[in-house]
């Protein structure tokens, strides 16, 4: 809108991304709005008033939901003892209407669901954005955003109008274990109305105002946490970067607040990706005016596999790609590869096509690219070279390309197929920092391991391998974590007796894996398997290059090992092992149910839900139910978290397939625990096949 229009009118000019409130979701201070973020976008939300401090992770998981894990400090709210009583919640946010022109976005949202309830609320909450005059250029112009809605629990505590789904909502119970999913009590009790302005005048300045519908009775109490004076909200925030904005705040007529909002979207990385641009394609002569070209005697010599290895093997090298195989005939290749550079197996065969087509004679028009993983081929991706020529600077060639690409499953190596050079035995080694972090003790709510880490592995055949970590904790504080008073087998609370040695063989284990037949993987893996647990771990998984669906069956035989983590093993053994379910399900989505026995020797299943973006970054979250009861179970009452995955070359814009990640758990309990396997099949398999490929194909000209 050019600056001098009129005062208020209707836009769909929306900013982006939203700002957030005080729970880390789009939102005014403490009440929230109907804006979702950018689809993938991952922010956290550090914010502090009254005593209270919340930490939140918020990921949008599609266009139309989002999700949200906090962890809560409240001073001086001495409920169990401690001096800062720490609370875990997550949230789960449903748009149901989109903005239009005239009709404001709609959300519906559930706040703090699973955990004890201390910030248990529901709403419905409606925002409409309108345009207005801006400061400065007009390219700038102002926005006003209004927003209005209704809550419950929480959010209906103060100057309520009744309860218009019943008033049977029990109380909250602060000694409550938590972590059951309380859907008797949504949207009953009482319900009142809250609502509030957003005004943008620009890109970086921000202005807010909220009328308040929490009456913080638990933190106004008795145990008088701070003083409600007013229901009224005031706020100014500053977009200090394009990933940070800062806020401060004028909270309930008596406190002051501040935020500190990070934003950021797999699909933006903090570096470009820095890899040395790929050949170009070279056209071949017309086989008209240049029939000797095509001529195809070259492919009798009986030197011609190994003098083309020779000449290809430099080549492919300088785009991170090592032969594992070349067959060659007078019209086809098939090139066998290692991926050693990129996280995604498109750009690699791109890569690996354009050195082809560049270098090789011109009568071979048909690529067959096989890219590989120790012995086991993963899939066949077949071009023709006269479609990369007559592509390559097309607009629509990402699709035409997919259109006349075959990606079908990879048969059996050649009896002509000419190995690459030296490529077993391979020792490789590294060296680097570890991080190792444990969350959520009430004493200290997130410690920390520091140290260096050798890594090294031994590959003395295409299907057998070495491979061992040893650590030297050189700082931190795990060991001073909270011990064990699990009623079950300690199989993963009994963390801290685990973190007492300085230095620490991590694990040390043989690997076998092949293809055991027609779309079925095999691993069996023995040794120190874990920090926690040694023994012998067997895998099958059938998984077609096409299907959607995977379908595999695990088997482990496991002793725990000695708190020292060095040769020495206990008493405790278990018979663990799962079967399990993967299904792609679009969008870079992929679900995953496994049903089995734990380490604890509970029974029951998992149920996980992972986005990973063409980029290789990756979101997810799960929870496991078991035959252990609730009380059993202990604080948290059944397994659940959050688990992430960044690519290291977004943060530094160099292609390497390496990553760093994590899993966040509300508290670690010894129920639903799986044995931490390496190499275990599905995800080495599932990049390699057709969906993964297709998902991410326009990589394929990088």
């Amino acid at each position: 809108m050019a600056q001098g229009a009129g005062p208020l009118e209707p836009s769909l000019d929306l900013p982006t991304p939203p700002t957030l409130n005080f729970y880390g979701s789009p939102g005014l201070m403490d009440m929230p709005t109907a804006e979702m973020l950018p689809d993938g976008q991952f922010t956290t939300t550090i914010s502090n008033f009254g005593g209270q401090t919340r930490l939140t992770t918020t990921f949008q998981a599609l266009p139309w939901l989002s999700a949200s894990f906090r962890y809560n400090g409240i001073q001086d709210w001495n409920f169990g003892g401690f001096e800062t009583y720490y609370d875990r919640g997550f949230d789960v946010r449903f748009r149901l209407f989109t903005e239009g022109r005239y009709r404001p976005a709609l959300t519906l949202g559930l706040q703090d669901f699973v955990g004890t309830g201390i910030y248990a609320a529901e709403y419905l909450v409606a925002t409409k954005n309108f345009a207005t005059p801006g400061w400065g250029p007009a390219s700038l112009p102002g926005r006003l955003k209004l927003t209005a809605g209704v809550g419950w629990g929480r959010l209906g505590s103060y100057n309520s109008f009744g309860a218009p789904f019943g008033a049977d909502r029990p109380a909250y119970d602060p000694n409550s274990t938590g972590g059951k999913v309380a859907y008797d009590q949504w949207f009953r009790g009482d319900a009142a109305f809250f609502g509030g302005i957003e005004w943008n005048p620009n890109e970086r300045w921000g202005f807010k105002v909220e009328y308040s519908s929490d009456a913080y009775n638990f933190e106004t109490g008795v145990t008088s946490v701070f003083e409600r004076k007013s229901n009224y909200n005031f706020g100014v925030e500053y977009q200090a970067s394009e990933r940070t904005r800062l806020g401060a705040y004028y909270m309930y007529g008596s406190e002051i607040g501040v935020t500190a909002q990070f934003q950021l979207n797999p699909a933006e990385p903090a570096n470009r990706l820095a890899a040395p641009a790929p050949v170009a394609i070279e056209k071949r002569p017309a086989r008209a005016t240049n029939p000797e070209a095509y001529d195809t005697a070259w492919a009798q010599s009986t030197s011609a596999g190994v003098e083309w290895r020779d000449r290809l093997a430099p080549e492919l090298r300088k785009e991170g790609i090592g032969i594992d195989y070349i067959t060659l005939s007078g019209s086809a290749v098939e090139l066998r590869y290692r991926n050693l550079r990129y996280n995604s197996q498109t750009i690699a065969a791109g890569r690996a096509a354009r050195v082809l087509a560049r270098m090789l004679p011109a009568s071979v028009e048909t690529f067959h690219l096989v890219p590989m993983s120790g012995a086991i081929g993963l899939s066949t991706i077949t071009m023709r070279r006269s479609d990369l020529e007559a592509l390559e600077f097309e607009p629509d060639a990402t699709d035409a390309l997919l259109a006349v690409t075959g990606i079908t499953e990879a048969g059996k190596l050649p009896p002509t197929a000419v190995p690459g050079v030296a490529l077993y035995p391979n020792f490789a080694w590294g060296i680097g920092p570890y991080f190792d972090p444990a969350y959520f003790d009430p004493d200290v709510p997130i410690r920390m391991d520091f140290g260096l880490q050798i890594h090294a592995t031994y590959e003395f055949s295409p299907t057998w391998k070495i491979s061992g970590e040893i650590r030297h904790r050189l700082f931190g504080n795990n060991a001073d974590g909270r011990g064990s008073n699990s009623v079950l087998p300690p199989v993963r609370t009994n963390q801290v007796l685990y973190a007492q040695e300085d230095t620490t063989l991590h694990d040390l284990y043989i690997e076998h894996r092949r293809k055991v037949a027609r779309n079925v993987y095999g691993r069996a893996t023995l040794g120190y398997l874990e920090p926690m647990f040694a023994g012998v771990s067997t895998e099958l998984l059938w998984k077609p290059v096409q299907s959607p669906l995977g379908l595999g069956v695990e088997a482990n035989y496991v002793r725990q090992r000695e708190f020292d983590q060095r040769f020495g093993l206990q008493d405790y053994s278990v018979l663990t092992g799962h079967a399990s379910a993967y299904l792609e399900m679009g969008n870079g989505f992929v679900g995953q149910l496994d049903v089995g026995r734990y380490l604890a020797g509970d029974v029951g299943a998992t149920v996980s839900l992972d986005r990973t973006f063409a980029n290789g970054w990756s979101v997810g979250g799960w929870f496991t139910l078991t035959d252990v009861s609730s009380e059993d179970f202990g604080e948290g009452s059944f397994d659940k978290g959050i688990r992430f995955s960044i690519p290291v070359n977004w943060f530094f814009g160099k292609p390497t397939r390496q990553s760093i990640g994590t899993g966040i758990r509300p508290i670690q309990r010894d129920g639903g625990q799986r044995l931490n396997v390496p190499g275990r099949l599905y995800g080495q398999v599932r990049d390699a096949h057709a969906k993964a490929l297709r998902g991410e194909w326009a990589r394929v000209w990088e």
